[in-house]
């Protein structure tokens, strides 16, 4: 069976704090930003992750080896807390924002291309509408 794992980095980036969601699974790891503003309070964590993971847009997924040893307990509690006071975020994780946010550049550019090319064939559509009512007499 795959293993999945999620992890939830909250850092405080100039202005202001924003959470990182890391997914992995099937070996790939997927990265989400969000920005929460002023410092969250752990309750306040809690339910943004409960009312708003599933509508969260994910980076495309990035190849990553998943650790697949059991640890012992009191190791995993103190690689916690050293995690808790490491700041910045992994390489990893970084690229996969910079190819989410590559994605999102693409899918704007691609819909302000369509609109612009709807408004133009409306204009002309409606240019030469004006010129048939003209040489009706209109």
């Amino acid at each position: 069976m795959d293993k999945v794992a999620g992890k939830l980095t909250v850092l405080f980036e100039e202005p202001f704090w924003i959470g990182i969601f890391e997914h992995i699974s099937d070996g790939k790891l997927r990265v989400c930003k969000v920005t929460f503003g002023a410092e969250p309070r752990d309750y306040e964590v809690y339910d943004f992750i409960l009312r708003n993971y599933d509508r969260l847009i994910f980076s495309p997924a990035v190849d990553v080896k998943a650790e697949a040893e059991a640890k012992n307990p009191k190791r995993i509690q103190r690689e916690a807390k050293k995690q808790m006071q490491c700041t910045g975020i992994g390489t990893k994780s970084q690229q996969a924002l910079s190819a989410q946010r590559e994605q999102m550049k693409t899918e704007r550019k691609q819909i302000s291309r369509e609109q612009r090319e709807e408004m133009k064939q409306r204009l002309f559509e409606l240019k030469q509408q004006k010129r048939k009512e003209k040489h009706r007499g209109r």
